[in-house]
């Protein structure tokens, strides 16, 4: 008995990581502050000239399991989730276009620290801009 109630939590705790609706209210706000590593994060802020979006807007969107939860090259802004492979945990990042710079947030949504996993996305897209 003890078994099926494990096997029914771990079930009804992965739907919910995979189904739960996710607020742009909440996660589709400008990145603020300088560059820095966060337990579940990070910020960038990087000069790129005016068309930096443009192009982290299509390398994000060739990213596996990455989707665009609000915003547009046209706003300016642009929040995306990207999901990990098996269990689904959404991680939410915010690109914002000012000037020449783009300020850039990553961020987990479930548990309090990511790895480094956030970061080494990031990275791995800036990385992509470079000429």
């Amino acid at each position: 008995m003890a078994l099926w109630l494990v096997i029914a939590v771990i079930v009804v705790l992965g739907a919910y990581i995979r189904l739960a609706p996710s607020d742009p209210a909440l996660w589709h706000l400008a990145p603020e502050g300088e560059d820095r590593d966060l337990k579940g994060g990070v910020v960038r802020v990087v000069e790129t000239g005016s068309e930096g979006l443009t192009q982290f807007d299509r390398i994000a969107r060739a990213t596996p399991r990455t989707s665009v939860l609000a915003g547009s090259v046209e706003e300016g802004m642009i929040t995306y989730i990207t999901r990990t492979k098996v269990f689904g945990f959404p991680d939410y990042t915010t690109v914002q276009q000012d000037g020449d710079t783009l300020r850039i947030y990553a961020r987990l949504r479930f548990g309090r620290k990511d790895f480094g996993v956030n970061r080494d996305r990031v990275a791995g897209w800036l990385a992509l801009l470079q000429p």
